[in-house]
C-alpha cells in the first residue's frame, strides 16, 4: 500500500470499521481485507507514530502546539505490516503500553486529527480499501458503503489485550488493563473532537462471544450483500 498523503483517483469501495479497543477491529479489519482484496488502512498506528514521535522528541504533552506541530513534521509510512515514522521502522515501538496511553491523548488535539484525517482520506483515494479506527464511519468516510461498529464486553477486551501483550512479552496484570481500558474508554467517548460512537447507518456487531474467523466471516458477507457485484 502506499504511503498516506498520496494523491490518487477518486475513491472506490471503502468499508470502515470502529470500535473501541479490544473488540476485534485491527485483526477483523486487516483479515477482511485479505478475503476482499482490499488495501488496509491501519489509522490507530497512525495515531501511536505521532504518540510514539512525541515521546521520543520529550515533547510536552500539556503543550497542544508542539504536538500539533509534531504531527505536522511526522512523516509516515504504513505498508507491508511496517510502521515507517521519519524513516524509522517503529512497527514494534508503537505497540508499548505507554505509547497505547499517549496516543488516546493525542488524538483529543484538533490539529492532530485534522492532520491525520487528511492523510487517511488521501490514502483512500482509487481504493478499495478496509479501515479501522474509532471516526471512520462518521467523521472520515462518512460516505462509506459498508460501516461496521465492532463492541465487546470489557472483560474480553481487556484478555485480548492481555494476550496480545503477553505475546510481545509484556506482563501486565487484569486488573490494570482493565482499568486502562476504561479509562481510555472514558476518554474516547467524552472528547469533544470525534467522540467514540457508531455511525446512524453502521452495523453493529458485538464480537464477546465470537472468534476472530466468525466475525471476519460475518463482516465479509454483510460486505458482499451491499456491493459483492462490484467486488466480484
Amino acid at each position: 500500500m502506499r504511503t498516506p498523503g498520496t494523491e490518487t483517483e477518486d475513491s472506490e469501495i471503502i468499508v470502515t470499521i470502529d470500535g473501541p479497543a479490544g473488540s476485534g477491529k485491527s485483526t477483523a479489519a486487516r483479515q477482511l481485507a485479505v478475503r476482499l482484496g482490499f488495501d488496509f488502512l491501519d489509522t490507530g498506528a497512525m495515531y501511536r507514530a505521532v504518540a510514539w514521535q512525541c515521546l521520543n522528541s520529550q515533547i510536552d504533552l500539556q503543550s497542544e502546539d508542539d504536538v500539533a506541530g509534531c504531527a505536522r513534521d511526522l512523516k509516515i509510512s504504513i505498508g507491508d505490516g511496517k510502521v515507517i515514522a521519519n524513516g524509522e521502522d517503529v512497527s514494534a515501538a508503537i505497540r508499548t503500553p505507554e505509547v497505547t496511553e499517549v496516543a488516546s491523548k493525542v488524538a483529543i488535539n484538533t490539529r492532530v486529527r485534522d492532520a491525520m484525517v487528511r492523510l487517511q482520506q488521501n490514502a483512500a483515494k482509487g481504493q478499495n480499501m478496509v479501515t479501522e479506527g474509532r471516526d471512520q464511519g462518521t467523521i472520515v468516510f462518512p460516505d462509506a458503503i459498508c460501516k461496521f461498529f465492532l463492541t465487546a464486553d470489557v472483560e474480553q477486551r481487556a484478555l485480548r489485550r492481555q494476550q496480545e501483550l503477553e505475546q510481545q512479552g509484556q506482563n501486565i496484570s487484569l486488573e490494570e488493563i482493565r482499568s486502562q481500558i476504561a479509562e481510555r474508554d472514558q476518554r474516547d467517548i467524552e472528547r469533544d473532537v470525534a467522540p467514540l460512537l457508531p455511525a446512524e447507518d453502521a452495523t453493529l456487531v458485538d464480537t464477546s462471544q465470537m472468534s476472530a474467523d466468525e466475525v471476519v466471516d460475518h463482516l465479509e458477507k454483510t460486505v458482499k450483500q451491499r456491493c459483492g457485484r462490484d467486488i466480484d
